[in-house]
């Protein structure tokens, strides 16, 4: 397989998220106003595992029909986790005004980063869905967890009283 192939650029890009979550972890570890956040992001990491390991697996859906064995997978229901989540800390948001900036806090600013890396890895994910069978769910779970990382974001620098970087348009620039 070619270092450049669609299968390797989505499940290359899945692990690149993976490891961007784990240093929003560090960041967030010790900090016990945001363990909620450090434990769902354990659950993502995991969830992102499986997905690497379904997206290495061509005809992943021909193997389960003839019984061969294949690790994980996520579903639908995963989604739905992720969605509940979001629903969670929109609680504690204020609606958005303006357009923000990424940044704030240390931690904010690392999950903003994982949110550009997630939409990446969707691009990804479904530029191999042109050409190979990618399951549904994988590609709402990556869809849903970007969004996810921006309400953590905001949620970290709501709760450590930062404010948010505001978009600066033209006008105040």
């Amino acid at each position: 397989m070619a270092k450049d192939d669609a299968r390797l650029e989505a499940y290359g890009t899945v692990d690149e998220l993976n490891s961007v979550l784990g240093v929003c972890a560090s960041a967030l570890q010790g900090d016990e106003q945001h363990s909620d956040l450090g434990e769902w992001l354990t659950v993502i990491q995991s969830a992102l595992f499986d997905i690497g390991g379904e997206l290495a697996t061509p005809e992943i859906e021909e193997r389960i029909a003839q019984g061969q064995p294949v690790g994980p997978r996520v579903s639908d229901e995963d989604v739905t986790g992720l969605e509940g989540w979001i629903d969670r800390l929109d609680e504690e948001l204020e609606p958005l005004q303006r357009f923000i900036l990424p940044g704030g806090a240390p931690a904010a600013a690392h999950l903003h980063h994982a949110r550009t890396v997630c939409r990446r890895a969707e691009r990804r994910v479904i530029s191999l869905g042109r050409d190979a069978e990618v399951a549904g769910p994988v590609v709402r779970y990556l869809n849903r967890l970007s969004d996810l990382l921006f309400a953590m974001a905001r949620v970290v620098n709501a709760r450590a009283g930062v404010e948010e970087p505001e978009w600066l348009g033209r006008e105040a620039r």
